[in-house]
């Protein structure tokens, strides 16, 4: 019996295993594309951009500050007291992993938000993340069920020599021996049963498909969500991307206020842009296919 509880346990435990590692593998892919979704300008050489934007997406908000010895910092915050009369904190705490503290103000720090309602992006990834995943074991299950569509029924006596088998079977085993003598691979004592799954997953693929450009439309990046046959114009095209422009305002205009009031502040001249997919590293947009064959 205790060997049938650990070989149970190691099933379990690889499942386990493979699952979390599909979540963390498609969260790790949308954070990847939420950091990187936005192009900071002249920003100074000691604000690293991609930890601002880490901290933006996953904790909401972030602290831009100069420090007498460092320079200029974006940093981690804690933020908390007394208000102003538009509800922002006056007094924060700056702080690193390092060690690194620094109290600031109102007076001479400046907040980036990560949106205009000053929350983080994180749970809404995390979300979509768990709806990925759990798609994806669906799909793998339904495809596995077409290549072993049967249910072993046998007695608990033959159980552990059925899971022995039934592991080489999955792992495409060209041959299965087994001697006549052996009364636990008697004919008689194996029976098997037909489950007659249904083959659904190119229907949960397109879900899942879905999902994934669900999840792009949330953080503001073009997609399409149907196929056509035909070649999409660019207008239908642009049509069927109100929601995805609708979903960039809020997280941009939250850093470009926030790089209006460092610029007044310090007298800086920062600014930020959401990346476009047909956008140089200038800044400048490419000619389309069709305007270059003009």
């Amino acid at each position: 019996m205790g060997r049938r509880t650990k070989t149970n346990n190691g099933l379990f435990i690889d499942s386990a295993v493979g699952n979390k590692m599909s979540y963390m593998t498609y969260y790790s892919q949308l954070l990847e594309i939420a950091i990187s979704r936005f192009k900071w300008i002249n920003l100074p050489d000691t604000v690293d951009a991609r930890f601002l934007e880490v901290v933006l997406n996953t904790k909401g908000f972030a602290l831009f500050f100069k420090d007498e010895d460092i320079g200029y910092l974006g940093m981690n915050t804690t933020i908390g007291g007394q208000l102003s009369n538009y509800n922002i904190p006056i007094n924060r705490q700056a702080f690193a992993s390092n060690g690194y503290k620094a109290n600031r103000t109102i007076k001479d720090s400046v907040i980036i938000w990560n949106n205009l309602i000053h929350t983080n992006g994180q749970l809404k990834l995390l979300e979509f993340s768990k709806d990925l995943y759990n798609l994806e074991c669906i799909i793998r299950t339904n495809a596995n069920a077409q290549k072993t569509p049967l249910m072993i029924l046998c007695d608990e006596r033959t159980r552990l020599t059925m899971e022995n088998l039934y592991q080489k079977y999955q792992g495409n085993a060209p041959f299965i021996f087994g001697s006549s003598r052996n009364s636990d691979l008697s004919v008689t004592s194996i029976q098997a049963m037909n489950t007659q799954a249904p083959y659904l997953a190119d229907k949960l693929y397109q879900l899942k498909t879905n999902i994934w450009n669900e999840a792009l439309t949330f953080l503001g990046i073009p997609n399409v969500s149907v196929t056509k046959k035909e070649r999409m114009l660019s207008d239908e095209v642009n049509r069927m991307q109100g929601g995805v422009f609708a979903s960039r305002y809020s997280a941009t205009e939250a850093r470009k206020q926030a790089c209006r009031e460092i610029n007044k502040m310090f007298g800086l001249n920062i600014d930020v842009e959401f990346r476009q997919e047909n956008q140089t590293d200038n800044g400048k947009e490419e000619e389309s296919e069709d305007k270059k064959d003009e």
